[in-house]
């Protein structure tokens, strides 16, 4: 099994956010690349959350969890997958208005996040189903419910 090394930065206060260790084995659980590898899982307010989203993707609001693929220069070889930057004031309130557990939300952006590093998306319908299959799989080896199914949810709570 290769290694992640997840770095942490907290930009800002995050009242009910899980510990390090368990943000380290959920992002560990959804690394299934075969090299070991590097990732930056940056926690921040609203504010900064809307910045971003806004400057790389064109929307003007914060959202839940940004992915930044790294992407060496030529001919640099690089073991970092990215950057995750999680909102943890969208995370929160997604919790509530879905009647999710924080504990099993987070759990969730982070393996969603992973997956978006490695290449997944849900632009398309396929795509969706692809990565959405792959996150329940991964969240139920962690012994979290399937995050798109209200009803399982809150057995997590």
């Amino acid at each position: 099994m290769s290694e992640l090394t997840v770095d942490v930065q907290m930009a800002c206060e995050a009242p009910g956010m899980p510990g390090l260790p368990e943000l380290q084995a959920w992002a560990q659980a959804a690394w299934l690349g075969e090299e070991s590898s590097e990732v930056t899982l940056r926690i921040v307010d609203s504010d900064e959350s809307q910045g971003l989203n806004n400057q790389y993707r064109g929307k003007d609001k914060p959202t839940n969890v940004l992915s930044f693929p790294f992407e060496a220069p030529a001919g640099i070889t690089v073991t970092l997958a990215g950057d995750l930057v999680i909102c943890a004031p969208v995370v929160k309130q997604e919790a509530r208005e879905q009647h999710k557990s924080m504990h099993a939300h987070w759990a969730h952006m982070v393996v969603h996040g992973m997956l978006h590093l490695q290449g997944y998306d849900h632009i398309n319908d396929d795509d969706a189903e692809a990565m959405e299959a792959l996150e329940i799989q991964l969240l139920a080896q962690l012994g979290f419910g399937n995050p798109y199914d209200a009803e399982e949810m809150v057995k997590d709570s």
